[in-house]
């Protein structure tokens, strides 16, 4: 997932500087991919049904390194956006069954714990590709693209034989409509919407926009995978201390002010504003997951054909919010041709997620 949906960002300057694709059109694919995702969350469940959540996700791995190996000449827009389509959809796929599969092994007490760990890998995935691009670009945007997909083919192959042999959850049975479950799924699209402006835009904003360059925009990015290494475990571990609602209160707020810090200062010559931001909306990339899933089990303690239907649903509202802000903050950068405003959006939106979490988070 941390190379399939974030590898991207880091490419995307190159792909406008070497005359692949306008700013514009870049940011569409960026888009495309998050629209994937939407469409892989909606279908993850009969995939797994149909095969196994194994299979799913071995095939959704191996989909995911050839859509790396598929971009790499430069081919018709319509061609790319096919493939990062593709690639989105794969890492919705994972994203849906890898935890559930995963989790009912898991002690109640260790979930936080556990969950961490589990999307510290998104975290690592960002690292490794703000690591890896900016050294491979020097040889070529082709040979970028083929050792993301070699990487992603090398991991494919570590983990092939790993997965448990569970049954997938049907999630047809629907969860209990209380108003903390419904706020919970609105918050987590608003919490994606708030996230689009770095996980799209963010390396392109520094590299172009404020005119640093691309090797500076791959260091911030690496910053960014940092805070997505270390985020979920450190979340996890104050979550199984306190509650999940309390620590995804204290994420909502802490987001809105490190995305709204960008549109209202005069950012340019503020490095050290410019890495707390990288590394703080890094680490709640895969921390905002973490602590929506076990507020999920915390909301529904018993009943696993219920969970699986609630964190499809979850996840479903989180695409919607990423693919829904992404075009839209597409079409809003079109216009105006000024970042600022879109982390403007962004904190707007964190911070309306926070008043909907206070208002309905405990009543069940």
């Amino acid at each position: 997932i941390g190379l399939g949906r974030f590898a991207f960002p880091p490419i995307l300057p190159a792909l406008v500087n070497e005359g692949w694709f306008t700013a514009s059109q870049a940011a569409y694919l960026g888009a495309a991919n998050l629209a994937g995702y939407l469409a892989g969350a909606v279908l993850a469940l009969a995939l797994a049904t149909r095969t196994s959540p194994k299979t799913a996700l071995r095939g959704c791995m191996l989909l995911a390194a050839i859509s790396f190996i598929a971009c790499a000449s430069p081919l018709p827009f319509a061609w790319f956006a096919a493939w990062r389509f593709l690639a989105g959809a794969a890492g919705a796929v994972l994203m849906v069954l890898a935890a559930p599969t995963v989790m009912p092994f898991v002690p109640r007490e260790r979930l936080g714990l556990a969950g961490g760990l589990i999307f510290t890998g998104v975290g690592l995935g960002i690292a490794l590709s703000g690591t890896l691009v900016p050294t491979t670009l020097s040889w070529g945007l082709t040979e970028t693209w083929i050792a993301l997909g070699a990487l992603a083919l090398v991991l494919t192959a570590a983990s092939w034989n790993s997965w448990p042999k569970a049954q997938a959850a049907s999630g047809t049975k629907q969860p209990r409509n209380s108003p903390a479950l419904l706020s919970l799924y609105v918050e987590y699209g608003l919490n994606a919407m708030g996230l689009v402006p770095h996980m799209v835009f963010w390396v392109i904003f520094i590299a172009q926009g404020l005119d640093k360059g691309i090797t500076v925009g791959a260091f911030h990015w690496v910053l960014f995978g940092i805070g997505a290494v270390a985020g979920p475990v450190t979340a996890g571990f104050w979550a199984d201390r306190f509650s999940f609602l309390a620590v995804l209160r204290c994420g909502y707020l802490l987001q809105a002010a490190f995305i709204g810090v960008i549109a209202i200062t005069d950012i340019a010559d503020q490095m050290a504003v410019l890495a707390l931001s990288s590394l703080i909306m890094g680490a709640f990339v895969p921390v905002c997951t973490t602590l929506v899933l076990g507020r999920l089990r915390e909301l529904i303690p018993d009943d696993p054909e219920e969970q699986t239907g609630g964190w499809r649903w979850t996840t479903i509202t989180f695409s919607i919010g990423l693919a829904g802000g992404a075009y839209a903050l597409s079409y809003l950068f079109e216009w105006q041709g000024n970042y600022l405003p879109l982390f403007a959006v962004g904190s707007g939106a964190l911070f309306l997620a926070f008043v909907l979490n206070l208002a309905f988070g405990r009543k069940t």
